[in-house]
């Protein structure tokens, strides 16, 4: 029989602002969705038959791999999934956690700029610009397209309305946000101007940590992860796009080290949520007492050794939690000019 102190764990916040049960994995909460199913791939286009494979939350392609979120969220979902909690004015986390986040950002940035050649960088989802924010910075033009945004830098728009020459352009753990990621990344690479880089992390849904949590993964995120992508898919993309891969890293891209803890610790009794322990208390999905976030960032220390040890070993097999790609549009040369 459980005791007094499991009972408090496994009831605290037992419901999100969806509704759905804590003990409940958000993928699973997700696929009872009223909403229509996908009919098709959301990366190559091919409509679904008996030959793909359906997963909890979504479908894998026969034809290319990638899987797509299933049931296929509504705009009026995709809004409700980002309402005002997921990215308050406030910022997302503590006053450490946003001090990580632009720190990590800024170190991007001055990667970047060493190697993009000189003008202007676009940022598609760039969401509170913090990026954007560090290349300016660096005295470059930068400009930053985020939904429902506003600042300086930050346009509403859509990667499709975007013309003129880019010398870099970015998808930082955005492409998997958008309804169709392969029309973006075709438009984005004819952006470029010669020369010029295109950049993208996202999430490895082949990565060996995806495999180890499945719907319980972090990076599935569902719904505002509508694609999940996978290596061969993504770079055989960009290659058909005439852009040259430069650079494939399985741990530049983020929340590799991350991933593992998080998923280490929500195996524990009650499931507790690390991302949501660090995040400010108006930007949290689930509410949270002190005492349920102190256990959850507690466990996370303690399975910091672990994520570390679990992580080198999947950067070695060449299967991290996400996939980090730099590609360039070859310079122009004295015949095409």
């Amino acid at each position: 029989m459980p005791n007094a102190k499991s009972l408090a764990i496994r009831s605290e916040g037992r419901r999100d602002k969806g509704g759905s049960l804590r003990g409940t994995s958000n993928t699973l909460a997700y696929s009872r969705t009223q909403a229509p199913p996908a009919v098709q791939c959301a990366w190559c286009d091919h409509r679904f038959d008996g030959t793909d494979e359906y997963l909890t939350g979504r479908v894998r392609c026969a034809r290319c791999g990638v899987a797509t979120t299933s049931p296929w969220p509504s705009d009026e979902q995709l809004s409700a999934a980002y309402a005002d909690w997921y990215r308050p004015e406030s910022g997302r986390f503590s006053g450490l956690g946003d001090k990580v986040l632009r720190r990590t950002r800024a170190a991007l940035a001055d990667r970047l700029h060493r190697v993009v050649p000189p003008g202007p960088v676009l940022d598609v989802g760039a969401g509170d610009g913090t990026l954007v924010d560090a290349f300016v910075r660096h005295g470059r033009d930068a400009v930053g397209l985020e939904p429902h945004a506003s600042g300086p830098h930050i346009r509403n728009a859509e990667v499709e309305d975007v013309d003129g020459n880019w010398s870099a352009v970015i998808f930082w753990h955005s492409l998997e946000h958008l309804r169709r990621p392969a029309r973006a990344l075709s438009h984005a690479a004819a952006l470029l101007s010669p020369g010029g880089t295109l950049v993208i992390a996202v999430p490895n849904a082949t990565s060996l940590q995806a495999r180890v949590f499945g719907d319980r993964w972090l990076a599935l995120d569902l719904p505002r992860h509508l694609v999940h992508l996978s290596p061969p898919a993504l770079l055989s993309k960009i290659e058909a796009l005439g852009l040259r891969v430069e650079r494939v890293s399985y741990l530049r891209g983020g929340q590799v080290v991350f991933g593992w803890a998080h998923g280490l610790v929500g195996k524990l009794p009650g499931h507790p949520d690390v991302y949501e322990a660090i995040r400010r208390t108006e930007a949290r999905q689930a509410a949270q007492s002190p005492a349920f976030r102190l256990y959850a960032l507690g466990a996370a220390v303690v399975a910091l050794p672990f994520a570390l040890v679990a992580t080198a070993v999947e950067v070695a097999a060449r299967s991290g939690g996400t996939i980090y790609i730099e590609a360039r549009r070859e310079p122009a040369t004295e015949e095409s000019r």
